[in-house]
């Protein structure tokens, strides 16, 4: 178990370029699915991983949650 700290949405739509925005880009009251916990150095590194991801390239977003140790 882990505190999450504040999200930051990822975009890097046809690699062109990424970008980043403070929040969270998804609300609901149902329970996700999908979802993964990755060991990074700090927030700018599992940034930059998760913006080579399909989901990123291809026009969706990834939502990094930084997870306090």
């Amino acid at each position: 178990m882990g505190t999450a700290g504040p999200p930051v949405a990822v975009r890097n739509p046809d690699r062109a370029g990424v970008r980043i925005e403070p929040g969270s880009y998804m609300r609901s009251t149902l329970p996700i699915a999908g979802f993964a916990v990755f060991d990074a150095e700090d927030l700018d590194a599992a940034i930059e991983r998760v913006s080579q991801t399909p989901c990123a390239v291809a026009h969706g977003v990834v939502e990094v949650w930084p997870l306090a140790t």
